[in-house]
């Protein structure tokens, strides 16, 4: 005779089985983040953290780019640049964190793309009017799926170009389940 009670036990019994073997979500978010002023200039840049899907490697990364040389002749012209992955803690801390996304690994081997193109370019490669760090990661947004094109006026300020690509992106965004970081009018859609 089928005992009910034996066959829910089997029952849930195998589930349990299932659901302990089936493989953890794996994701990757992405940050943007802008540093206005401080000891060093303006600076913006991301941070990757999280789990790829297809290997289960984590993923603990931070790409700005910058001048290998901090000097007056990066407002001559081209200098050579860098793309830095030592974005220390108290930095990241000091810093405005923007947004951030969940992407797939596909979006994450566009982002890394992007990277090594900036990371391989020809030397001089930094500009401070045509290739800096708000470029940098205006290219990163562009690779994602948003419009990170250079916005007039807004280059040789992180901040700022964050706020307006963030805004002009929302409806975007919002779609892909964004979380903002920066409440207020920044953050809301243009005209809003």
């Amino acid at each position: 005779m089928n005992n009910p009670l034996r066959s829910l036990s089997v029952w849930l019994a195998g589930l349990s089985l299932l659901l302990i073997a089936a493989p953890a979500a794996a994701a990757v978010q992405i940050t943007f983040y802008s540093k206005e002023l401080g000891a060093s200039f303006p600076h913006a840049f991301v941070i990757l953290e999280g789990t790829l899907d297809r290997t289960g490697e984590r993923i603990a990364e931070d790409y700005g780019f910058t001048a290998k040389t901090v000097s007056p002749a990066i407002l001559m012209g081209r200098v050579k640049g860098e793309v830095v992955s030592d974005h220390k803690p108290d930095y990241v801390r000091a810093s405005d964190k923007h947004f951030t996304l969940t992407i797939k690994d596909e979006d994450y081997d566009r982002v890394i793309a992007t990277i090594e193109r900036w990371r391989t370019a020809k030397q001089p490669s930094y500009s401070l009017d045509k290739a800096n760090c708000i470029h940098f990661v205006g290219e990163i947004a562009t690779s994602l799926g948003m419009d990170g094109s250079p916005r007039k006026g807004l280059m040789r300020r992180p901040r700022s170009f964050l706020e307006a690509l963030t805004a002009e992106n929302r409806p975007w965004l919002v779609a892909h389940n964004a979380v903002f970081h920066r409440v207020g009018k920044a953050a809301a859609a243009p005209g809003a």
